[in-house]
C-alpha cells in the first residue's frame, strides 16, 4: 500500500510540501479563524479585556468556558483558537513568570514573557 505524497507533510515536524505549503501553519490559521474574538483596551487607569464565549452545544456549561486568564499580578491573557493549546501556553507563561520571580526577585516584563512563550512555541516547529 502506497501513501499519498502529501500525507507526510502534515505530521509532527514542519516540512514544506512539494508545492511550498506548510500545512501546520494552515491548520493553525484555521483554528484561530474558528476561534472567538478577544479584545483588549489599555486606558489611563487600567485595562479592559473582552471575549466572546461562543456556546457551540446545549450540553456545554457556559460558566465552564474560560477565555481570560491571570498570568501574574500584572499580566493577564485572553485566548482564541484551540482551548487545549491555549491552556498549555497559559500554564507555561505562569511557570516562566514564577521562575523570574524566584530567580530575580521581581516580576517578569511583558515583552520578556512574550519572547519566552514564542521561544517555547518555536521548539515544536
Amino acid at each position: 500500500m502506497q501513501m499519498a505524497p502529501q500525507m507526510g507533510y502534515d505530521r509532527a515536524i514542519t516540512v514544506f510540501s512539494p508545492d511550498g505549503r506548510l500545512f501546520q501553519v494552515e491548520y493553525a490559521r484555521e483554528a484561530v479563524r474558528r476561534g472567538t474574538t478577544a479584545v483588549g483596551i489599555k486606558v489611563k487607569d487600567g485595562v479592559a479585556v473582552l471575549v466572546d464565549k461562543r456556546i457551540t452545544s446545549r450540553l456545554m456549561e457556559p460558566k465552564s468556558i474560560e477565555k481570560i486568564f491571570q498570568i501574574d499580578n500584572h499580566i493577564g491573557a485572553a485566548t482564541s483558537g484551540l482551548v487545549a493549546d491555549a491552556r498549555v501556553l497559559i500554564d507555561r507563561a505562569r511557570i516562566e513568570s514564577q521562575i523570574n520571580r524566584l530567580v530575580y526577585d521581581e516580576p517578569i516584563g511583558v515583552e520578556a514573557l512574550a519572547k519566552k512563550i514564542c521561544d517555547f512555541k518555536q521548539q515544536y516547529t
